[in-house]
């Protein structure tokens, strides 16, 4: 049987690694293995595209702040990270609720574990609606298709409900009032947006849960490799289990690097807004 630690912290990152390639779960958060391999070609660019994105976010998590716009744009330099933050400016999404929190944990509780996730931004008209808006910068827009059966998408709005109680006024979150957006940097005209429903929200759930006691109900021997080999092309992990050692191409990527593929890690005791 697999012993996580108690708690153990998910978060949709972890959800997905382990919905793509249990052994990848397995070597990253359950035996926390360090293993020194790119993850893409070119690697620079790899690394600027990264560091592009995490400052975007920081500009419009200054902006929601009331930090002037004329002295956030004279600290921009790069013409890519200037675009972005133009096509922001101009095509924020529209018919947002003014009570707005950037960057914003929750953690819902999980049987003895926890479920995490960091909002880049939430807009609340409390007891009536909640979005939560996510700002993609890969160098292309992702397909509804493939933001549908992402993790993220799922467990997002399912947080929200289990635990914006203390955002919403003291009322329980209705799945209804709740709406998903997704923001592209590459295409800030082209959003594409999510309802909730509480029946989607009982089938994120039951999900959850299934995916919870599979991986309770696993011995050290049960975390095979994915049978989808392109997964392990921008896995850092392909050389250890034998799958090819060259990283694979960004421009292969399709979606580019984004800060919000990456997991993060938080304490539960800097989080204010948990309601479990």
């Amino acid at each position: 049987m697999t012993q996580l630690p108690t708690p153990f912290i998910f978060s949709q990152a972890a959800l997905q690694d382990f919905e793509d390639c249990r052994r990848r779960f397995q070597l990253r958060y359950l035996e926390r293995t360090a293993w020194p391999a790119l993850e893409t070609e070119p690697a620079e660019e790899h690394e600027r595209q990264l560091q592009l994105g995490e400052r975007f976010h920081r500009l419009v998590h200054q902006n929601h702040l009331g930090m002037p716009l004329d002295l956030l744009e004279k600290t921009i330099h790069e013409p890519l990270l200037q675009t972005w933050f133009q096509g922001y400016l101009s095509n924020y999404p529209d018919g947002l609720p003014q009570q707005r929190y950037p960057e914003v944990a929750l953690a819902a509780p999980i049987g003895e574990h926890r479920l995490l996730a960091k909002f880049d931004l939430l807009a609340i008209e409390p007891g009536k609606r909640l979005v939560i808006v996510d700002w993609k910068t890969g160098a292309r827009p992702i397909s509804r298709r493939t933001l549908a059966g992402r993790m993220q998408t799922q467990v997002y709005r399912y947080i929200l409900v289990e635990a914006g109680k203390s955002l919403n006024g003291g009322i329980e979150v209705d799945p209804a009032a709740v709406e998903m957006v997704y923001w592209f940097a590459a295409a800030p005209d082209q959003p594409v947006r999510f309802d909730y429903s509480p029946l989607q929200h009982e089938e994120t759930s039951r999900e959850i849960e299934r995916i919870l006691e599979t991986l309770q109900g696993l011995g050290p021997q049960d975390f095979p490799l994915t049978d989808d080999l392109d997964r392990c092309r921008f896995c850092r992990y392909r050389s250890l289990c034998d799958r090819g050692v060259a990283a694979g191409e960004l421009a292969d990527l399709g979606i580019g690097p984004d800060p919000d593929d990456f997991d993060f890690d938080l304490d539960l005791e800097q989080i204010a807004e948990i309601d479990f």
